[in-house]
């Protein structure tokens, strides 16, 4: 049996803590969200050295999340979503006993993942940390490594005690039996994801009694580093770093081509009885393929942007006219609110994706930050440069998980906009649609127009690729929509 902690070993972890309720004070201050990752074998001592952490700290700056085996609830959802959905508000503290690594590590073992699959999640767990850290998050991943012999002696304690006994399952034994296959799974999980803006720091916890001064020691460390940078540098956003899994590049991904919207033909018309037929007939297949979906469990993705006054409300309003209203949800996108300001802008993305089954339409969406948000000023030029790549994951994630994915730019012309907006004005029932902003917007129709090509051809990809809704006659617009819509969703289901 180890000694009991001296007093001197306890006068010095007292200032650990104390030094960390500091420095959460200073992360407060220079809005830095931190995420404290601990990892390690079963009876490694996680939970003694999250409980050494949060001791001193004011217990409205952070939360503890402990990860098991998803739920059935979270099964319905992209594997990442769950930890998406837990990341802290800028200047607060998310620590995880055990993470998204359960799911490279753990479960690679007991569910018997391929290497690909494996390599798959690693990769997508790397770029993730990559978004994250580039927006200013401070990753800290902690493993505690023991021995099979020091596991097996710590559950053999455990067990004795009544009070502790219950702490060791069948799970825990079996572990310890195959110690050298999770081994095996944590050591490829360090490897492939120890990278420069979230390193891996692997602390010797066979010392049960040192573990937690240790852990807390490097924890400092690393707080008074970022802290002193930001002394040094107002900006709190980090320098982008090469991970070892590189963000994809427009040579990974094949995009369709996209011509400038300067080119589209927007002289076609539609007689209002072809619309109407065209219109019952569309509806009632989509219908049918809503059923299809459920049954596949297919979740879709439908994306409308567009110019102000350009018929996305109508087009979306025709397009759930051949939907149950049981599976779909509409989610209109406007300027994001304080809590969605002060954490990673795909944040409140990934918390409205679709069940497996269901479908989420969003009337505008997360090319807000590459169009308003970088025309606006609402974020610092290497955010929206970055956005890119950011959003082709995101998206390429949305379709490995099964997602079809559908992107629609409603265009019109820029004398057909200020017909729209004049109607608009002097329409009493129609007022409400106009803004001052709706007009303010107009007055940068060429910026506008130059950003939205930018975005048309970086991130029309084989996978989410763009479409261009003519809307200068809105019924073209809507009977456009529902072709390509049912188009997307029977190619789908075919593959």
């Amino acid at each position: 049996m180890e000694k009991d902690t001296t007093a001197d070993e306890k006068a010095k972890l007292a200032d650990l803590q104390k030094k960390l309720a500091v420095y959460q004070q200073s992360i407060k201050k220079n809005k830095i969200p931190i995420i404290i990752i601990l990892e390690g074998w079963g009876a490694s001592g996680k939970g003694n050295v999250i409980s050494g952490i949060i001791k001193e700290l004011d217990p409205r700056g952070f939360k503890v999340y402990t990860t098991g085996e998803s739920n059935e609830e979270e099964k319905k959802f992209p594997l990442l979503r769950r930890f998406w959905t837990k990341i802290p508000l800028y200047g607060n503290i998310s620590i995880f006993d055990r993470s998204w690594y359960r799911d490279v590590s753990i479960s690679a073992v007991e569910d018997g993942l391929s290497e690909n699959e494996v390599n798959h999640r690693l990769r997508d767990i790397s770029v993730m940390e990559k978004m994250l850290t580039d927006d200013g998050y401070l990753i800290i991943k902690i493993f505690l490594n023991i021995t099979r012999k020091e596991q097996k002696k710590r559950f053999s304690e455990l067990e004795k005690n009544k009070s502790t006994e219950w702490r060791v399952t069948s799970n825990d034994w079996r572990h310890n039996r195959m110690f050298d296959a999770y081994k095996s799974a944590f050591q490829s999980m360090i490897k492939n994801t120890n990278t420069q803006n979230a390193p891996w720091l692997v602390i010797d916890a066979n010392n049960s009694r040192s573990t937690v001064y240790k852990a807390l020691s490097e924890l400092c460390k690393i707080l008074k580093n970022k802290l002193d940078e930001i002394q040094c540098d107002e900006d709190i956003h980090v320098e982008n770093k090469t991970s070892e899994f590189s963000v994809r590049t427009g040579a990974d991904i094949k995009k369709n081509p996209i011509f400038s919207l300067g080119e589209v033909d927007l002289s076609p018309t539609m007689e209002n009885k072809l619309y109407k037929e065209k219109l019952k007939k569309l509806q009632r297949r989509l219908f049918e393929l809503h059923n299809e979906i459920y049954l596949h469990r297919r979740p879709l993705i439908i994306v409308f942007e567009g110019w102000d006054a350009a018929g996305k409300g109508g087009a979306i309003k025709r397009l759930v006219g051949g939907l149950d209203p049981r599976g779909y949800e509409v989610i209109p996108i406007s300027a994001p609110n304080e809590e969605e300001r002060n954490k990673h802008y795909l944040w409140r993305f990934w918390t409205r994706l679709p069940k497996t089954g269901h479908i989420a339409i969003f009337d505008r969406s997360w090319y807000g930050r590459v169009m308003v948000e970088r025309l606006e000023g609402f974020c610092t030029e290497n955010d929206w440069m970055r956005a890119y790549n950011e959003i082709n994951e995101f998206e390429k994630e949305l379709h490995d998980w099964g997602a079809v994915i559908i992107k629609f730019w409603v265009q019109i012309d820029k004398d057909t906009q200020l017909e729209r907006f004049n109607e608009r004005q002097n329409t009493p029932e129609k007022q409400w649609k106009i803004t001052d902003e709706d007009w303010r917007n107009r007055a940068k129709w060429d910026a506008y127009e130059q950003a939205v090509d930018e975005m048309l051809q970086k991130t029309s990809t084989r996978h989410a690729p763009w479409h261009i809704i003519v809307s200068q006659d809105k019924k073209v617009g809507r009977i456009q929509t529902l072709d390509l819509l049912i188009d997307a969703i029977q190619k789908k289901l075919a593959e």
